[in-house]
């Protein structure tokens, strides 16, 4: 089972980053202990500040994974090209946010990418990631 973990802008910095927010731990240190925990699983990890550069990787990747969990930061709210791009692929993609954004600034409550997704994981963390993959290795 190939799954495909993709994060957008600035999620390079956790770990650094408004860490009441988004918490103390990096996300390749989080990455490795989801590759330990799961063996059975190829996991690949690919993040970027650049919008066409995720819309590329999703074109890339979507019809020959298993499934994506795709983390789109700021271009949730802003990027209806994300969104083409996840109903132009074949696999199954899950939107996961670190953070509640329904609890934080309006303009966050709007997702381009929610209603293109099979499903969405808001404020659990970097544990929405595992939620996603577990969903996925059971579907």
């Amino acid at each position: 089972m190939r799954i495909a973990i993709i994060n957008g802008p600035n999620l390079n910095l956790l770990g650094k980053r408004e860490t009441d927010i988004y918490g103390n731990q990096s996300f390749d240190s989080y990455l490795l202990e989801l590759q330990s925990k799961y063996p059975g699983v190829e996991l690949s990890y690919f993040q970027s500040n650049v919008e066409g550069e995720l819309i590329n990787e999703i074109q890339k990747i979507g019809f020959a994974y298993d499934g994506i969990i795709l983390n789109p930061a700021g271009y949730t709210h802003t990027s209806v090209a994300l969104g083409d791009a996840i109903a132009a692929i074949k696999c199954p993609v899950i939107e996961v946010h670190i953070s509640n954004v329904h609890a934080r600034e309006e303009f966050r409550k709007l997702s381009h990418v929610s209603g293109k997704s099979v499903g969405s994981i808001f404020g659990l963390g970097l544990k929405g990631y595992e939620l996603a993959l577990r969903w996925l290795i059971d579907k």
